[in-house]
C-alpha cells in the first residue's frame, strides 16, 4: 500500500460483528471466558483492548515495523524505551532535545544508576567519542525540539552497527511517519508522542513504541502490561479517527511553513530563523535526504534577545494560539524557555542556541495569507 492508503486501511478491518466500518470503541475493562484460560483473545483490558489492537496494527504499518506498542502518553511511551536497561547502562542523547525527555531522563532514571552523556547529534563523531562498553542506548530526536537541527539517522545506525548491544531509538514525533520512516534508515526503535501530528485534533494524549523485532516487541509488550501505563479505548479511536487524514494535514501545514519562514527570514525584527526548508540551514541536506518534507515546525528569535520582547509577540497573535503541544489543524505559538523546556537549566538552553527570545510555531492548516497576518500584526 502507498502511504495514503494506509493511514485508512492498513491493519483495520471492518467490525466482523456488526459491518461497522469504523474500529468500534470497547468500553470494557475485563472479557468473558467460556472457562478458564479460554477466550478469544482478550482477558483483561490493562493486556489487551481491540480498539487499542487495531491502532497498534496500524501505527506499525505506518512505520513499516512489525509491532507497535501504545502508551498512556508520549513520556510513558519513552519511560517504557528506558525500562529497557539496567543500572550502569548509558544513554547518549542529543543536547538539543524535548524538556520532558530531559527531564526524565536526569530526574527519574539518573538516581537509579542510568548515566546520560548528552552530545550534539548532528556530528557523528561527537557520538562516537561517547560510546563505550556500557553505552546501551542512541536516543535521537530529528528534527529536534525546538531548534529543528536534523540527525542524520543512517551515520547514527552506522554507529550502532559496530556496537550489538547499542540500540539505536527515534522520537520522530515532529516528522511524524508522513515525513519519515526512521527504522527504514537503521533505527530499531521508534517513539511518538500519538498526542501531536498522529492524533492531529489537540483532543487525546497518548505515546506509541515501534519496532522491527519480534522479541524487542515482547519485552516491550510485558512492560507495558506491568507497568498498566495504557490508553483508553476512546483515545485509541480518536488516534485512529485522526491518522486517516495525517498525509493530507502534514502535506497542508508544511506548506504553510514554508511561506511562514520565508515571511520571517525576511522580517526586520526577526535575528534568525530556524527551518530546515531554508538551504543555509546547516543540516539541509541531511533532511533534504531523509525526509519527505521539511516539517511544520518554524522557531525564530528576535533582533533584541529580551523575553520582554518575546513576550508582546506572544500575547498578541489571535491566530497563533499560544499554548503548549503541537501537530493539530490549529496553529500554536510558544516560548520553549518559559513552557517546554523550562526544565533544561538556562546555561545548557543558550548552549544549543535556545535564547529567552526564541518562539517556536507549530504552524496548522488555516490559510497562510491569515497566518502571516496574524504574525505580522504581533510583530509590529
Amino acid at each position: 500500500m502507498k502511504f495514503g492508503t494506509k493511514v485508512i486501511h492498513a491493519g483495520l478491518h471492518p467490525d466482523p460483528e456488526t459491518g461497522a466500518v469504523m474500529t468500534p470503541i470497547y468500553q470494557t475493562s475485563t472479557y468473558a471466558q467460556e472457562e478458564p484460560g479460554k477466550h478469544k483473545g482478550y482477558e483483561y483490558a490493562r493486556t489487551q483492548n481491540p480498539t487499542r489492537t487495531a491502532l497498534e496494527n496500524n501505527l506499525a504499518a505506518l512505520e513499516n515495523g512489525v509491532k507497535a506498542v501504545c502508551f498512556a502518553s508520549g513520556m510513558s511511551a519513552m519511560d517504557a524505551v528506558l525500562r529497557l536497561l539496567k543500572p550502569g547502562d548509558e544513554i547518549v542523547a542529543s543536547n538539543d532535545l524535548y524538556g520532558g525527555s530531559y527531564r526524565l531522563i536526569t530526574s527519574m532514571f539518573e538516581p537509579f544508576g542510568l548515566k546520560a552523556h548528552f552530545v550534539d547529534m548532528t556530528d557523528p563523531k561527537a557520538v562516537k567519542k561517547k560510546i563505550n562498553g556500557k553505552t546501551r542506548l542512541l536516543w535521537v530526536e530529528t528534527p529536534t525540539n525546538p531548534m529543528l537541527s536534523i540527525v542524520d539517522i543512517k551515520a547514527m545506525a552506522a554507529l550502532k552497527k559496530k556496537h550489538p548491544d547499542l540500540l539505536l531509538c527515534v522520537d520522530n514525533t515532529f516528522a511524524s511517519p508522513y515525513l519519515q520512516n526512521p527504522l527504514d534508515l537503521g533505527a530499531d526503535i521508534v517513539v511518538h508522542s500519538a498526542t501531536k501530528y498522529l492524533g492531529g485534533h489537540s483532543d487525546v494524549v497518548m505515546g506509541a513504541v515501534i519496532v522491527k523485532d519480534e522479541a524487542l516487541a515482547e519485552r516491550l509488550y510485558f512492560i507495558q502490561n506491568a507497568v498498566g501505563a495504557v490508553p483508553g479505548p476512546n483515545d485509541c479511536f480518536l488516534v485512529l479517527r485522526g491518522i486517516k487524514t495525517l498525509h493530507l494535514r502534514v502535506e497542508r501545514a508544511c506548506k504553510n511553513a514554508g511561506k511562514i519562514a520565508k515571511f520571517l527570514q525576511k522580517h526586520p525584527k526577526v535575528r534568525n530563523v530556524y527551518y530546515p526548508g531554508f538551504k543555509s540551514h546547516p543540516n539541509h541536506d541531511v533532511a533534504k535526504r531523509q525526509m519527505k518534507r521539511y516539517g511544520a515546525m518554524v522557531s525564530f528569535d528576535l533582533m533584541k534577545d529580551d523575553f520582554k520582547q518575546a513576550r508582546k509577540v506572544l500575547s498578541n497573535t489571535r491566530l497563533f494560539l499560544l499554548a503548549e503541544s503541537l501537530g493539530g489543524v490549529e496553529s500554536l505559538i510558544g516560548h520553549p524557555a518559559s513552557m517546554t523546556h523550562a526544565s533544561i537549566p538556562r546555561e545548557e538552553r543558550l548552549r544549543v542556541g535556545l535564547t529567552d527570545s526564541l518562539i517556536r510555531l507549530s504552524v496548522g492548516v488555516e490559510d497562510v495569507e491569515d497566518l502571516i497576518h496574524d504574525l505580522e500584526r504581533a510583530l509590529r
